[in-house]
């Protein structure tokens, strides 16, 4: 890393102080770009870090603190929600912003068209007709297009499809410019920053290393404040057991200890710990049947426009599937597929029997704007019913990160995390046993999306997951079906990672000529995605099993039949332990050989057709 003393920096930022309504918001925030430079800048939802970003930008100032501009220096800033409305078309809205750029010919079109190009839009658009992906590239190029000594980007992944993520990063990673950075996504952040500034209970603490090193650092960090913090509990809890039975007759010479005392009482009353965590807890309905969605020779269509093309596709109880590919290219039909939404145009689907799906989406749908937080986290009733039990809701709230005095506030003026643990918060009391989640990362702070990550592990039912962050694929993903061209898709084994390696590339984008029905092949030839015949090592498996699921039956009756001895505990606890976990390993293998049975003996008899 190069000596930062070498060279002034583009944007100083030192001892930021801003309050928000008697509530400080920051207290002593540092922030200093210097120039290529690569920052992060994470922190809590609700912890200034927007805020602290439109200092930098010029469109804030803090109620204390010292800010310096390097002169000459020019910084561009990507809010999150880019307002078009007042532009007729795409274009416009974009010089607008490049009017007066340092070194841009407004006339010439600069890099204008290529960005255009490479984010997919024309630039002919009326803006009023746009979604939030393309009013986000619209924002990014006009962002990007001057090339600016500094970029400023708040959540510039928002609403971005896997492709454009890809390429805004490649962009970003060859850029000249410095980049502070504001994102939920971490492999993004990963790949890009080599500094990470921490916004914590109002103070900034900066890591000289990127953000694959900031979660051990911070977690070292919180350990060390917390035995800090039971120190000072133990050193008055001493000063008290003297003030008790020492003082009476030294008062007079001790009235400087006493003041000690109330000094170091002080000290730990103002001493504020972390933010709690949230608390995510799914409620659990009756188990599904074991098949839980099956597909055979599915197809659908909107008008000329096919979506998906005689697909095959079995989800089993338990399972846990990703569906990745580019904005448009019909991944929410493919959901409703699934769960019975929409009928297939040709081809069956066969639903298991007993579900109960939850849908948590990326529209927040439900939520009246006007409706205060108690009454949308509990429908305006004093409890909720979390797994069968009552929750009263102010306890819900806290579970969820909402402080008390924010019980009436209304939910249009919360941020967008805050809205988004509304939604998760409403969904998950719900009982379930099929859980699909449609974009659930949006506008989620790095922790919440930990702990939905943990509560999506323990799930005891099925999860079917849409999503364009590629971390939490990986971490969570069993089989990816993936987009690979128009009305074709494709399931490979593991998360976006192990996909990506087997294709020998990501998501690409969907190119807009698409829309077209896919030429049938000839019926002698296999379609596109299957191959011609079984592998030796497929048909060597589909023998083997049989004989394998056979003898785990076997070994399942013996242990039950050990494990029924009403003596056996008190005879020998270590057995019974023992006995018990062979029993649950034996039933987890029996149902991944069942599974592993029904996909190759379906892939055989597709062939023989």
């Amino acid at each position: 890393m190069r000596c930062r003393m070498a060279e002034p920096p583009l944007i100083s930022i030192q001892s930021a102080a801003l309050t928000f309504g008697g509530t400080p918001l920051l207290s002593a925030a540092d922030l200093s770009v210097f120039a290529r430079d690569r920052v992060c800048l994470v922190g809590r939802n609700g912890s200034g870090k927007s805020t602290l970003m439109k200092i930098a930008a010029g469109l804030a100032e803090p109620d204390s603190g010292d800010i310096i501009r390097q002169p000459g220096a020019n910084a561009r800033y990507l809010e999150q929600s880019p307002d078009l409305s007042a532009f007729a078309s795409v274009r416009d809205y974009i010089e607008d912003g490049l009017v007066g750029a340092e070194g841009f010919d407004l006339s010439a079109g600069g890099r204008v068209p290529y960005l255009l190009d490479a984010l997919g839009l024309k630039g002919t658009e009326d803006p009023a007709t746009l979604s939030g992906g393309e009013r986000r590239r619209a924002a990014l190029i006009r962002t990007l297009a001057p090339e600016p000594d500094v970029l400023l980007l708040d959540e510039p992944t928002n609403h971005l499809d896997l492709p454009a993520i890809e390429w805004l990063e490649s962009e970003l990673s060859a850029s000249r410019s410095a980049l502070v950075l504001i994102s939920h996504d971490r492999r993004f952040l990963e790949n890009l920053s080599h500094r990470v500034v921490w916004l914590d209970r109002g103070e900034t603490h900066t890591l000289d290393k990127g953000f694959a090193h900031f979660e051990d650092w911070r977690d070292e960090m919180l350990e060390r404040e917390a035995l800090d913090r039971h120190k000072l509990a133990r050193q008055i809890h001493r000063e008290e057991h003297w003030v008790t039975h020492g003082v009476s007759g030294r008062r007079k010479r001790n009235v400087r200890r006493l003041k000690e005392l109330g000094t170091l009482k002080s000290t730990l009353k103002d001493a504020t710990g972390p933010q709690g965590n949230v608390s995510i807890t799914v409620s659990e309905a009756d188990k599904s049947a074991k098949l839980v969605v099956e597909m055979k020779g599915v197809s659908f269509a909107y008008g000329d426009r096919p979506i998906v093309d005689t697909l095959d596709l079995r989800i089993m109880r338990g399972d846990r599937l990703a569906v990745i590919g580019p904005n448009g290219s019909g991944k929410t039909t493919l959901l409703k597929l699934m769960t019975g939404g929409l009928e297939a145009q040709s081809g069956t689907i066969r639903l298991g029997e007993n579900l109960e799906p939850l849908v948590i989406d990326q529209a927040r749908a439900g939520l009246d704007p006007e409706m205060s937080l108690r009454d949308a986290m509990g429908d305006g009733n004093e409890s909720v019913i979390v797994n069968g039990n009552p929750v009263h809701v102010m306890r819900y709230m806290k579970d969820f990160l909402f402080r008390p005095e924010q019980a009436t506030t209304p939910l249009r003026a919360l941020s967008g995390g805050e809205r988004a643990r509304v939604q998760l918060a409403r969904g998950l009391r719900l009982p379930s046993n099929l859980l699909i989640l449609d974009e659930p990362t949006n506008d989620l702070d790095l922790e919440t999306l930990d702990l939905l990550q943990e509560m999506v592990s323990d799930y005891p039912g099925t999860v079917i997951l849409v999503s364009h962050d590629r971390d939490f694929i990986d971490r969570l993903a069993a089989r990816t079906l993936a987009y690979e061209g128009p009305a074709d898709w494709r399931i490979y084994p593991g998360g976006y990672s192990d996909m990506t390696r087997q294709r020998g590339q990501g998501v690409q984008a969907r190119r807009s000529d698409e829309g077209k029905a896919p030429k049938k092949a000839a019926s002698a030839k296999p379609r596109k995605g299957r191959e011609a015949k079984m592998s030796y090592k497929e048909t060597f498996r589909l023998e083997r099993l049989p004989g394998e699921m056979d003898g785990l039956r076997s070994r399942i009756d013996a242990l039950n039949a050990e494990l029924a001895d009403p003596e056996l505990y008190a005879r020998n606890a270590a057995r019974f332990a023992e006995a018990s976990a062979a029993l649950s390993e034996a039933a987890d293998a029996l149902d991944a050989a069942e599974l592993e049975w029904l996909e190759l003996e379906e892939k055989r008899e597709s062939l023989e057709e």
